[in-house]
């Protein structure tokens, strides 16, 4: 039996397809959506999903492109490639020029960058939050602003010139491939629904993190992993990230999903267990708070928590683990478990100096 016509079931349908060396995984939904996961290589040592799901509702046919791959190296054919598979799997050609829509999870570049490629190719209406269609839209001044509290936040973690301008020089190296877009619409002006797409704006992650659920399938972009707990960052480099925003957004997550039995992250493997994924986040994120604590019970600044933490790390993963520390930091201060030890360094003078934290 082709694999398009399998019948529907009361629980999400799964394959998995190898053709032509590109293997696409295949889901169903409980009332018949078609969802084809294809893999792309986002950036060297990151994969991600970018997900084509087929659905017909109310005598609409939609032809949906959740997140679209960074844009770097070959993720663009790695996109092109999986939808040439699900065309033969599907039965009907299917391209981007064939798409009636891209939604975006999230304002992170291994998520929206692949639009500079996709936008002039497909007549699709994008949408993204609104919290995030800045990134799009608006992208050079995006990065301007962001560079700039980059630079303020390593030096208040310790970073001294020379190490600080080689995590800026490498945090700039890929952002040069997107360029501003057009972006059709928004979330919240479409009243947080697509059709049978219904979606949640859950910020922490990402200022304009989304899910997306149809029917019994939810999408969670970045904001649950099945291994991986989702980075985070402080919410001094942008509003509505955080450790806090995070955690509140996990609680209205599983408060507003109703009958999911599958969740399809933005990276990594399926999740059929949502509830007991998103306990272990929780509870990873008790543990580090809880070493933080320890750790500051003598004055240290975020890059020297960020080693205690993680060790030595290299490459992109400095300013990954600098961000995880720094947000977990500004979690405790936010809530008066921290004090500033060094504050008369910050009366001396207006510029940022690094800053050392010390548990009250």
């Amino acid at each position: 039996m082709p694999i398009w016509r399998l019948w529907v079931s009361q629980t999400p349908i799964t394959e998995k397809i190898k053709m032509d060396k590109q293997s696409v995984n295949y889901f169903q939904t409980s009332i018949g959506g078609k969802i084809y996961q294809i893999p792309v290589q986002c950036f060297p040592g990151l994969d991600g999903w970018v997900y084509l799901v087929l659905v017909e509702d109310e005598n609409e046919n939609y032809r949906v492109l959740i997140d679209s791959g960074s844009g770097f190296g070959c993720a663009n054919q790695d996109l092109e490639k999986g939808l040439q598979v699900a065309s033969q799997l599907y039965g009907e050609e299917i391209s981007l020029a064939s798409l009636t829509h891209v939604l975006i999870t999230h304002g992170h570049i291994d998520h929206f960058g692949g639009m500079s490629y996709i936008r002039p190719r497909t007549p699709a209406r994008v949408g993204i939050h609104e919290l995030d269609v800045r990134n799009l839209t608006n992208y050079e001044e995006r990065l301007t602003i962001i560079s700039q509290r980059l630079d303020e936040f390593l030096i208040e973690a310790g970073l001294s010139p020379d190490r600080r301008k080689s995590v800026i020089d490498l945090y700039m190296s890929t952002k040069s491939l997107h360029r501003s877009i057009k972006v059709d619409f928004t979330y919240d002006s479409i009243g947080m629904q697509l059709g049978p797409f219904k979606i949640l704006h859950v910020p922490g992650h990402c200022a304009g993190q989304v899910v997306i659920q149809l029917h019994d399938v939810l999408f969670s972009g970045d904001h649950v992993l099945e291994k991986t707990t989702p980075h985070q960052s402080p919410e001094h480099l942008t509003l509505y990230t955080g450790l806090g925003h995070y955690l509140e957004s996990l609680e209205h997550m599983m408060r507003w999903v109703n009958g999911v039995k599958l969740t399809l992250g933005g990276h990594e493997g399926p999740m059929y267990d949502l509830g007991g994924r998103v306990s272990e986040i929780r509870t990873m994120h008790r543990q580090r708070l809880k070493r933080v604590v320890e750790l500051l019970s003598q004055p240290h600044t975020i890059e020297e928590i960020s080693f205690q933490l993680f060790g030595e790390v290299h490459g992109y993963n400095v300013l990954l683990a600098l961000e995880e520390a720094g947000a977990h930091v500004e979690y405790l201060y936010q809530r008066g478990v921290l004090e500033i030890h060094n504050l008369e360094d910050l009366e001396r003078g207006s510029q940022p100096v690094a800053i050392y934290y010390h548990c009250l």
